[in-house]
């Protein structure tokens, strides 16, 4: 049955519009994206049977092409709308990120780095190069690892940061397949580079980590040296 055939009070079309879209449940957001289920199915029920089989809604949306429309229920059309809304979240915080006069705002910094770096199979390290005023510049990949790990270079990171005249760094790293914690490499890693930072004049505003299960900011944790 198609969305629109529902009782009113059982859409999540409407809910989402009369209560706003924090009261939906991820099956009810992703039904609103597959539009309809199957004939053994409903939207929401096809929905719950894909977020259950991955196990999140995160892992569903970084899961192989082949995984997801080997499913019950799942094209190529269903697929396309399940990552043209990925592709819309991830374009709706780049822009919040580039427009922002700063970026002193925490949370969006770890919104924009979770739609960038978790849907990824591979560890990555990244830096958001920042103005003195705390204005994005630039956002860019530095290095990619394997699995479980990534080699840094410090003296890359400040090459690139004097290439764009950054005087403010936020570094971040992704666990593909743990959770957002940090290790005492990551640790290491994060005091080379302030004291790096240091001695050309920059600072080293956080380290974000972001893992399966959340994003871990070494700022608000306390760890930053």
């Amino acid at each position: 049955m198609a969305i629109k055939d529902w009782h009113q009070d059982e859409r999540p079309r409407e809910k989402l519009l009369q209560k706003g879209a924090e009261s939906l449940s991820d099956s009810e957001i992703l039904a609103i994206f597959l539009r309809t289920g199957t004939k053994d199915q409903s939207a929401i029920e096809l929905a719950r049977g894909l977020i259950e089989k991955f196990g999140s809604l995160a892992q569903l949306l970084a899961a192989p092409s082949e995984a997801v429309m080997a499913c019950h229920g799942i094209g190529m059309a269903k697929y396309a709308q399940i990552l043209a809304s990925l592709e819309m979240g991830k374009r709706y915080l780049a822009s919040q990120v580039k427009q922002a006069p700063t970026l002193n705002d925490s949370q969006l910094v770890k919104d924009y780095l979770t739609t960038q770096l978790r849907p990824l199979n591979r560890e990555v390290f990244a830096v958001l190069f920042l103005t003195n005023q705390l204005t994005l510049i630039q956002y860019e990949v530095l290095f990619t690892g394997g699995i479980s790990s990534c080699s840094v270079c410090v003296r890359e990171v400040l090459r690139c940061a004097l290439k764009y005249g950054a005087s403010q760094l936020i570094i971040a790293h992704n666990h593909p397949s743990t959770s957002a914690t940090a290790s005492q490499a990551d640790l290491e890693i994060t005091r080379s580079l302030a004291k790096a930072c240091q001695l050309v004049d920059m600072t080293l505003i956080d380290h974000i980590i972001v893992g399966q299960d959340g994003t871990l900011s070494l700022q608000e944790t306390g760890k930053m040296p």
